[in-house]
């Protein structure tokens, strides 16, 4: 399998740590990068990362909901205009496609949130029976997330 991307492994370290109560070491560990790496982009833009991990108050699903009531309202207001206007702007249309992209990446987040969520109750489930064979699935279960995080 070909190594991650720094992007890439940034993307699913944010995803590791704001969205579960894993430590910054462990994070490091399972993207594969230095725990100083880690720590520089927890603290970045004012330690983001923290403040989102305190902030996931609001679901996903909300977001998506807030960022289609938006798209709604500009598309309701641009059908309003006379027949003959009744297309965007090009502002408009820039911010139409920056509320689409939003709901696509947040939608992708949803997806990859899921497998980690799903791998962390699995993985603490054989833990308790069966640590080496929690240890392998691990391995398995961080591969498939970087692959799924590739596509």
């Amino acid at each position: 399998m070909a190594e991650l991307s720094i992007k890439k492994k940034k993307e699913l370290a944010e995803i590791l740590y704001t969205r579960n109560n894993i430590s910054q070491k462990e994070v490091a560990a399972r993207v594969g990068v230095s725990e100083v790496t880690m720590s520089r982009w927890v603290n970045e833009h004012d330690k983001a990362w923290d403040k989102m991990r305190l902030s996931v108050t609001k679901t996903v699903d909300e977001n998506i909901s807030r960022i289609s009531m938006q798209l709604d309202e500009l598309n309701h207001t641009i059908s309003k205009r006379a027949k003959g206007e009744r297309y965007p702007t090009s502002k408009e249309a820039d911010i139409i496609g920056k509320l689409t992209a939003a709901i696509k990446k947040l939608k992708n987040e949803v997806d990859v949130e899921d497998i980690v969520n799903v791998s962390i109750k699995l993985l603490n489930w054989v833990r308790r029976t069966n640590l080496p064979r929690a240890q392998e699935l691990s391995d398995l279960f961080d591969a498939f997330i970087k692959d799924s995080i590739r596509q």
